[in-house]
């Protein structure tokens, strides 16, 4: 097996701490991947991994080797490119993880204006409110929506996601429309649960600069998006919600905004991907159109209540 492809294996093996990981994302057979480091260890004479039942992980010699490695596979990839007459077209496989609702609603509709504009390049689209590990799992990026935590990760802002109050109208022709947020202790929500953590989270409104919480009581919590707007649609209390995600849903008189002088804290959104010292052309394009399509579909929301 040439060197460069012993170098690309030992490297999404040490991403992925798993020789089962690393072979579906290569979509190589294990044995392969297997043969592969053994092939390599060999050859250096030393052992790169440490193998448990549970993961794999680097060795000092292997954790050295492993940041030769990185930088010796990204100029082997550019320099493959010199000479071609479309070498800054980008190419390749690019694996991409978003939340289910922005995948389903903005994204995904607008992927075949992508395709078209970059015929070289194939999309693995996964869709999930659950947060994914990108090394592990062996995914380019990830749109992320709300802080971040801290990590190895770099970070590209992509704005924020206004969040509006919203009720069917048979909740509020059964509870009353809230006036203010006093009037909040009598009315139910839908209550939203991390589906990372399991935390609920509180109700949450600006004022004066302020902003404030209050834990909604409700007889449903659910732990998805869609699950939420699926309840709300079906008048179980109020809602807090992404304004894009209900906008067609107001529109047609399903839903109603309410509390619109109050609404929560717009929520940052982030492109995050692994550390590398030169970021492939397809993920900067990815991220430049994702950008763009966020941008746009974040424009004609209701406006803030004076």
């Amino acid at each position: 097996m040439d060197r460069i492809d012993l170098f690309r294996i030992f490297t999404r093996v040490v991403e992925t701490t798993s020789f089962t990981r690393a072979a579906d994302t290569l979509n190589m057979p294990r044995s392969s991947v297997s043969a592969a480091i053994q092939e390599l260890e060999n050859r250096l004479g030393t052992r790169l991994l440490a193998r448990t039942t549970r993961s794999v992980t680097p060795t000092p010699d292997g954790t050295a080797f492993y940041e030769h490695c990185v930088r010796l596979v990204m100029d082997v990839e550019e320099a493959e490119t010199l000479f071609r007459k479309d070498r800054t077209a980008p190419r390749g496989r690019l694996r991409v993880n978003l939340p289910g609702r922005i995948g389903r609603l903005i994204v995904a509709p607008a992927l075949p204006a992508f395709l078209r504009d970059y015929p070289d390049i194939d999309i693995e689209l996964g869709v999930s409110d659950r947060t994914v590990n990108l090394i592990e799992d062996g995914i380019d990026c990830v749109l992320r929506v709300g802080p971040l935590a801290d990590s190895a990760l770099i970070a590209r802002q992509l704005g924020e996601l206004p969040l509006i109050n919203v009720a069917s109208p048979a909740y509020l022709a059964r509870r009353g429309m809230p006036r203010t947020p006093a009037d909040l202790p009598q009315h139910e929500a839908v209550r939203y649960a991390s589906p990372a953590t399991g935390r609920v989270e509180a109700w949450e409104w600006r004022a004066d600069g302020t902003v404030h919480s209050l834990h909604m009581s409700g007889r449903v919590t659910v732990n998805s998006a869609e699950a939420l707007v699926a309840c709300g649609l079906a008048g179980l209390g109020l809602i807090q919600v992404p304004a894009y995600d209900v906008r067609h849903h107001i529109e047609a008189g399903e839903l109603i905004e309410v509390l619109p002088r109050w609404r929560p804290e717009p929520m940052p959104m982030a492109l995050l991907y692994p550390h590398r010292r030169h970021l492939s052309r397809r993920v900067q394009v990815f991220a430049d159109w994702l950008a763009t399509r966020l941008a746009a579909a974040m424009t004609n929301q209701p406006d803030e209540a004076d």
